[in-house]
This record gives C-alpha cells, structure tokens and sequence, in this order.
C-alpha cells in the first residue's frame, strides 16, 4: 500500500486479500467463499454414481445454455423440483419417458437424489455391472446439493441447473450444459428441457401467488414424494440457526 508509513502493526494477517478455495471436478470449477464441507465431502454419494462417465470427456456447450427468470421465491423453486408428485400431471412428455412407480429419492449427507428410471424401450444409461443400480433403466441421475445447485446427469452429459434468489419473488435459474455423447441429445428424460422447465416455471408461480393468501396453511409431508423436502427444510431451518 503506498503511503502507509508509519502505520502502526501493518501489514498483518486481516491486511490480505482474502483467499477463496477453488476445487475441480471434470470440466467444472467450484469456488467456495465461506468455511464449510469441501467440494468431496459435498459430493459424497453423488461421484460413486457417475463416475463411470468421462467427466473430464465433457465438452461445455455455452450456446445450448439458458437463463430462465421466474416469478417466485427461490426456495419455491427447490421445493418444486425435489418433490415428485407433479410429475404425472404437470410433465406429460417427461412422464411418459419415466417409470413413475420407480421414481424415488435417496438422501444424501448435502443433498438427494432423485432415480429417474427409464420407461420401455426410452433412453437409458449403460450402467457398468457393479454399478448400484446395475439392475435397472436409469434415464437420469437428478442431484440436489443444498442449498441451490442441481447437477442433472442424462445419457448425453449433464445439465449443470444455478438457482440463484434475486428478490422475495423473483428467481434466476441459469441451465449450463456438458454434453459427452451428442448423439443422444433429444431422446429420454433429457431431451425437452426447456419445455420442462417452463412447466416447473408456471407451478411456481402459481405457489408463489398461492402463499399470499390469508386461507393458506402448510400441509404435511409425504414420506414417499417429499423426503427430499423435508431435508431441504431441516437443513434450511439449521442454516438460518446458525
């Protein structure tokens, strides 16, 4: 610094500039502002599953990434994708490719998952035989780390989905895309992206109108649709304690 002399005790320690921890995995960057789990302990369950792909293989696609801005609260929009009961009536196309009755979510230390497995005859991953789900058509590898990342694993790459809060009712949702194997693009679970989500967009919005009524109270979860909500909230309520 020009100018400082004289300046009693400096240069010290809080006199730097600070330090921001960055890690790799595959293709992407992940920096970390605040003291928290590492980047492995935050994919723990989630590298065991994908890692039969070659993420360093996966080739980020800028022309096929979107930003979206919804009219809702970010933590609607969580909610909306970690529950699967809408699946059925709001995602005709997507439910038609998944077998709904297979359709779970498995929690994670930061974060679920949610199995989408593959109708007949859709598209499906060539999983290797000592994968855990080795035994069935998985279409897609839904994960959810909290509190805003998702990292949507389909058999052309991985659609890398940043919800980030602009307001109390205004959400920026940006859709960054690795693509592996082209060739699957527009087949199975991860072919109608944007038409999915501006189906998820419309089902926010709606809540988000919803809310504001004075006849409105929260209802209680379903153990086997909204598991993944429920985490979301524990964790959400910890967050906010701490």
């Amino acid at each position: 610094m020009p100018e400082f002399e004289g300046v009693e005790g400096f240069p010290c320690a809080q006199d730097n500039l600070p330090k921001v921890q960055v890690e790799e995995w595959g293709p992407m960057i992940f920096s970390q502002l605040l003291p928290g789990a590492s980047l492995d302990q935050m994919l723990s369950g989630v590298k065991e599953l994908v890692d039969f792909m070659p993420l360093k293989d996966f080739r980020h696609v800028p022309e096929r990434g979107r930003d979206y801005l919804v009219n809702g609260n970010w933590m609607l929009y969580v909610d909306n994708y970690l529950e699967g009961f809408h699946i059925p009536y709001i995602h005709a196309d997507l439910n038609a490719t998944l077998n709904y009755k297979n359709y779970r979510t498995i929690l994670l230390p930061h974060g679920n998952l949610q199995l989408g497995v593959a109708s007949d005859s859709e598209e499906a991953f060539d999983l290797p035989p000592n994968h855990p789900y080795a035994n069935e058509r998985v279409a897609a590898f839904y994960f959810w780390l909290f509190p805003n990342l998702m990292l949507n694993f389909y058999p052309w790459g991985l659609s890398v989905n940043v919800v980030r809060p602009l307001g109390p009712s205004k959400t920026k949702v940006s859709f960054i895309p690795f693509v592996w194997d082209e060739t699957k693009i527009g087949q199975g679970a991860g072919a109608a992206l944007d038409r999915v989500e501006r189906e998820d967009e419309a089902v926010v919005e709606m809540v988000q109108v919803g809310l504001r009524s004075r006849l409105y109270h929260r209802g209680r979860y379903s153990p086997a649709r909204e598991n993944g909500v429920h985490q979301f909230h524990q964790m959400l309520t910890q967050g906010v304690a701490e």
